[in-house]
């Protein structure tokens, strides 16, 4: 189906629930190209932002549920639109997965003012591979794609050898991508004063992504003068997301709440 009409029809379905008095929970669009859900808060609560969320995978598959679409209910409590986007698997091509960001964050742009919220206030959200594909996207111009904010779990940020993830790396550039390559999707050495705010959240002791990933993206947001927090959970390993059972998942609710809220 042609994007433009499919938006279109969108925005009319969304229009027709607005007036629905019975409308109490979050309503759900999907699109195809790209494939994305997009939930919108109920009527009643009050919206200024949007978030487009990237379940990580290793670039390799999507962890669609407990880092992408269990979060819903939580974002749009807080008044966020919140997408989820199943980008593309690179295959050592990452303008794949990227081509399908900027279209996400085009159909939330053409969509604010009918969806509630400012065209100017769409951050994105990553975790694991999705947090270096959502870090690749606040450090590089691509099209719509401008982030308002980044919210990173666990992220991959770099391709360096020495301690990126290798998994990501590959499925991302190829085995044998050349040092230029690896430093041009390398997050830590893409700062600069436009770089968006950042709220980057892990555990200490995960094995999978090693922290210096974000500890070295900290460090270059700070060094241009990028506003950015970072919480580091004594537990908890790898690839917590929106899980209860996690131990700090309420203090990780708290922490985005507040710092949201404060944007």
């Amino acid at each position: 189906m042609n994007r433009k009409f499919l938006v279109a029809l969108c925005l009319l379905s969304t229009l027709l629930c607005g007036f629905s008095p019975s409308a109490a929970q979050s309503r759900v669009l999907e699109f195809d190209s790209p494939k994305m859900k997009v939930f919108l808060p109920p009527n009643g609560i009050s919206r200024h932002k949007a978030l487009v969320a990237l379940p990580g995978g290793g670039y390799s598959h999507l962890a669609v549920y407990h880092e992408g679409y269990d979060w819903a209910p939580f974002f749009n409590s807080l008044g966020l639109a919140y997408a989820v986007v199943q980008y593309d698997m690179p295959a050592g091509k990452p303008s794949v997965p990227m081509s399908d960001v900027e279209a996400a964050f085009k159909i939330m742009t053409d969509s604010a003012t009918v969806w509630g919220f400012h065209p100017d206030s769409i951050g994105i959200m990553g975790s694991s591979a999705g947090g270096h594909l959502a870090s690749t996207m606040a450090t590089h111009t691509v099209g719509a794609c401008k982030p308002a904010f980044q919210l990173l779990f666990y992220p991959v940020i770099t391709m360096d050898p020495s301690f990126t993830h290798r998994g990501s790396h590959d499925n991302l550039l190829g085995k044998d991508a050349d040092a230029k390559f690896e430093r041009e999707f390398s997050s830590e050495l893409n700062v600069g004063p436009s770089t968006p705010p950042a709220l980057l959240l892990l555990s200490s002791d995960d094995r999978s992504v090693r922290p210096t990933n974000s500890l070295r993206y900290y460090e270059a947001l700070q060094a241009a003068g990028v506003p950015a927090s970072i919480m580091i959970y004594p537990t908890g390993g790898h690839g917590w997301g929106y899980r209860e059972r996690f131990k700090y998942h309420d203090n990780v609710l708290s922490e985005i709440t507040t710092w949201i809220k404060n944007l």
